[in-house]
C-alpha cells in the first residue's frame, strides 16, 4: 500500500514537473521587486508568500469564471529563484491533469490585478506577469462635464467681444464729439485753422478781421496818394 502511494505521488510530481516548466504551454513567469518597492520594509519571500500567491491566483480564477472548482492546490509554482522570480500554471482538476487555457488565466489576472498587487503591497512595475500586459488605471473624469467647460469658454469669448465693441464705440463717439466741439469753438472765435499741407503749416485766418495782402496794400497806398 505504501509503495502504491509513493508511486502515485511520484507520478503526480512528474506530471506537475511536465506541466510547470519555463515556456511550457499556459505557463506564466512572475518577477517581484520587493526590495525596490518597499526598501527597508521589504519582507522575505518564503513558503507563506507562495501560498498567498497561489490563493490570489485561485481567487482571481474563481471570481472571473464564477466557478468554485479552482483550488489553491491547482496552482503550481516552479523554477523559483532567490531574486524572486518563478513560473506558474493552473491545472484543471475537473479534467485529467490538464492546464487551464492561458487566455483564461490572463483575463482573470487582468481583472483582479489591483487585488493581487494590494495583497503583496506592490504595483504593476514591481509585480510583473511577463506575458500579461499591465493594467491601465481608469481615466480620471473631471467633476465638470467637458461640454459645459467648452460652453463656458465660448460664452466668455462672446461676452468679451461684445464688451470690446461697446467700449470701442463709446471711445470713438467721444472722440467725434470732442472734435465737433473744438470746431464749433473755432468758428465762434472766427478762426479756422488750415490743415498742414506738404509738411508746411498754414497760418491761421481770422474771418472777422480778414487778412491784408501786402502786395495789394502797397498799390492801394500808391493810388490813394494820387
Amino acid at each position: 500500500m505504501l509503495r502504491v502511494l509513493l508511486l502515485t505521488l511520484s507520478v503526480v510530481a512528474i506530471a506537475h514537473a511536465e506541466l510547470c516548466k519555463p515556456d511550457a504551454q499556459n505557463a506564466f513567469k512572475v518577477r517581484l521587486s520587493i526590495k525596490t518597492a518597499l526598501g527597508d520594509n521589504a519582507y522575505a519571500w518564503d513558503a507563506n508568500e507562495e501560498y498567498l500567491f497561489k490563493a490570489m491566483v485561485a481567487f482571481a480564477l474563481r471570481r472571473y469564471s464564477n466557478k468554485s472548482t479552482t483550488q489553491i492546490s491547482d496552482v503550481l509554482l516552479c523554477n523559483a529563484t532567490d531574486r524572486v522570480s518563478f513560473w506558474f500554471v493552473v491545472t484543471d482538476s475537473s479534467k485529467n491533469m490538464t492546464t487551464v487555457p492561458g487566455s483564461e488565466v490572463e483575463a482573470a489576472i487582468r481583472m483582479n490585478r489591483n487585488r493581487i498587487n494590494s495583497a503583496f503591497l506592490l504595483n504593476d512595475k514591481t509585480l510583473q506577469f511577463l506575458k500579461i500586459t499591465s493594467t491601465l488605471s481608469p481615466p480620471v473624469e473631471p467633476s465638470t462635464p467637458v461640454w459645459l467647460i467648452v460652453f463656458g469658454v465660448v460664452l466668455c469669448l462672446i461676452v468679451a467681444g461684445i464688451v470690446f465693441l461697446v467700449v470701442a464705440g463709446i471711445q470713438q463717439r467721444k472722440k467725434k464729439n470732442k472734435e465737433s466741439t473744438e470746431r464749433e469753438n473755432l468758428e465762434e472765435k472766427g478762426e479756422v485753422t488750415v490743415a498742414v499741407e506738404n509738411g508746411i503749416p498754414c497760418e491761421t485766418l481770422d474771418l472777422k478781421a480778414g487778412h491784408i495782402n501786402g502786395v495789394f496794400a502797397a498799390d492801394d497806398e500808391r493810388f490813394t496818394s494820387l
